[in-house]
This record gives structure tokens, sequence and C-alpha cells, in this order.
């Protein structure tokens, strides 16, 4: 099977399938999505392993929105035997001519996909003995195994190269609600700095001491995550911010409209959670990062319900024609994330 797996958001199998096939179209590589909604899963086949190939290369320098994790499809198994799984499994394995540094059973993030889950983690556990016992573990490996578990019966045998995947099964950062933050929102934050960001980023770039504006900070839920990691941080809302927060000594609360502020001098970030339409988000974002207010911005699009992936483009060409403007490359990671919603959430930078 020449093509590639999707794991995604359910709902968006459609927004997935349009960003792959508009990425196909500018490859000419003559592929095609199989999608259905709810899924929580995309296919993506294309006619020849030269194809996929040239697929995949063009995809790692440039990241998908909507794609949680993104996969490098074998084979598809049926009828899997409810005795002995593994038995139909392992031929299929072999069959890639691959060793792998480790093996993942997963399930797609829907609700059917959810109540598999059990049966993911108990034959993970034989999976890697039989695999292990075949020789086809080996720690030096560039691939991981994924085998994507639809229903008890059915199997996509998968691959992924470690260094170009996310690190998670499924995609998803499994992050934990911290103590003491005002809102579930802080976790949209903490996910975007994990998945936009590289380690060595994150290390130069969230540093103590740095300074930030919070655009539609109330009740500071992102606020919170930067205030955590030492970072002086303006929060800019007409409405009340949480006690704690301002007692910190790291939060400086403006009750100001967040499309009007401007600061009194350049800051390293700027965030912004804002709910309003996301071309005027993605037009103040260009604003910022043209007047060079901000170094950095991360910020969310909350999406119309239909031709969602049009809509980011046409932000994402805001943005651009904003640091065209300022004589600037606009470096720009967007991403649907698990703690998203109706929305995606983007880094933008300008070198």
């Amino acid at each position: 099977m020449d093509g590639f797996l999707a794991w995604c958001r359910p709902g968006f199998e459609n927004d997935c399938a349009q960003e792959l096939a508009a990425r196909d179209a500018a490859l000419a590589t003559g592929g095609y999505a199989r999608a259905r909604r709810d899924s929580g899963y995309v296919e993506f086949i294309l006619a020849d392993e030269a194809s996929a190939t040239r697929y995949d290369r063009a995809l790692r320098t440039d990241a998908l929105i909507f794609a949680r994790q993104w996969l490098r499809l074998h084979a598809r198994v049926d009828r899997l035997p409810a005795t002995d799984r593994l038995a139909v499994l392992m031929p299929a394995i072999r069959a890639t001519g691959l060793t792998f540094a480790d093996a993942w059973i997963e399930s797609p993030d829907s609700t059917e996909g959810r109540e598999l889950s059990g049966l993911c983690r108990a034959l993970n556990t034989a999976l890697i003995v039989a695999m292990k016992r075949e020789r086809l573990i080996a720690a030096d490996s560039r691939w991981r195994l994924h085998l994507g578990l639809l229903d008890p019966a059915t199997a996509l045998v998968a691959v992924a190269d470690v260094a170009h995947s996310a690190p998670w099964p499924g995609g998803i950062p499994r992050l934990r609600f911290p103590r003491g933050a005002p809102s579930r929102s802080t976790l949209k934050l903490e996910e975007a700095f994990f998945v936009l960001l590289d380690a060595g980023e994150r290390e130069r770039w969230l540093r103590p001491g740095m300074s930030a504006v919070d655009l539609g900070a109330a009740p500071g839920g992102w606020t919170w995550q930067l205030a955590r990691r030492s970072i002086h941080v303006t929060a800019v809302d007409n409405g009340p911010m949480d006690a704690g927060l301002l007692e910190s000594g790291l939060v400086d609360h403006r009750r100001e409209d967040g499309f009007r502020y401007q600061p009194a001098r350049p800051v390293d970030w700027l965030v912004c959670d804002m709910v309003e339409q996301p071309r005027r988000v993605a037009a103040r974002i260009g604003d910022w990062l043209a007047a060079g207010w901000c170094r950095h911005a991360v910020f969310n699009l909350k999406l119309p319900m239909k031709k969602r992936y049009d809509e980011v483009m046409l932000c994402r060409e805001r943005v651009a024609e904003a640091a065209a403007g300022a004589g600037k490359r606009l470096d720009w990671r967007a991403r649907q994330l698990y703690h998203d919603r109706e929305e995606v959430t983007v880094y933008a930078t300008l070198r």
C-alpha cells in the first residue's frame, strides 16, 4: 500500500483531507484521500512508492495543520481473529523489511476508537515480546512501528521516522491540568510550546526575565503559563484576572481593548486567545510582528464550521503580507492541537 495515515481530531477529517489534496496538487503526485466523518483518521493513497517518497519528503519541511500524526502506510489487515491477532499481524510487520526502535498500537481519538484503548494496551505488550523474539526491535533504528487498530478485526500497518514524527501515541501529548491555573485554556498554550517549538527553541526563547503581552488575557490561563516560567506579562483585558496571578509580581493587568493596545517598548512574546474573527486576529498579529512590537507570537484562530483549511491559508497570507511589507520573511507553524476545539494554534515570527 503506497500512502499515508493521518490521525486527526474527529470532525476534522474533511479539513485534513482537503489539506492533503492541496499539497498533492502542488506536487502533482496524483494522490487521493479516503475519509469518514468522525472517524479520527484519514488515509491518503498514492500511485506508487516513488510518489509516496516525494510527498513525504515535501511534508517534512512544512508540517501539516490538521494531522496530529503522519505515518507511512504499508498494509491493511482485515479479519483479525479474536483468539490470536498477532499471528496475522506479524507477517505484515515482517513484510515491511524494517527493524524498529519501538512499536505502538493505537486507535483513533473517536468514540469507537477510545473503546479500543484497553485492547491496544494489552496487545502492545505482547507485540513487543513477539518482535523482540524475532529481532525486529533495534534500539538504533530510525523507525517506529505503528499499528492503527480501527476496530477489533481491522488494523493498518504503518511506520514513522522517529526524527520526523510526534513523540506521543496518536500525536497527543498527555498534559495534566496544573494546580493553580485559572482556566483549562492554559493547556492550549502548554501544548503549543511542546508541539510548535523544539526543545532548543523552548530553552532559548522561554527564559526567565523575558517579557510578554497576553491579549484577551482574562482570567489568565495563558498568562499563567508565561508567569510560571518567570516571564513578565502585561495582561490586556477589560475582564477580571485571577487574583493569585496579580499577586505574583510578574503580571501587570491593563484594562484595555486588545485590538487597540500597543506596548510602550518591544516584548519577547505576544500571545492571544481572543474570541474574534480569525482574519481580524491575523491582521492584528501581522501588525505587531511587522512593527517589531514582539519577537514571537502564539495565537489561536477560531475557525468557521466550513472551509477551515481555506480560512487558515487566508490568515497566513495576511500575516505574510505584513511581513513582506516590513521586508521580512514569515516563519508560520500552525496546528490543530488536542486541547483546541474549533480552532488552530499558530506560532509566528519574522526572519
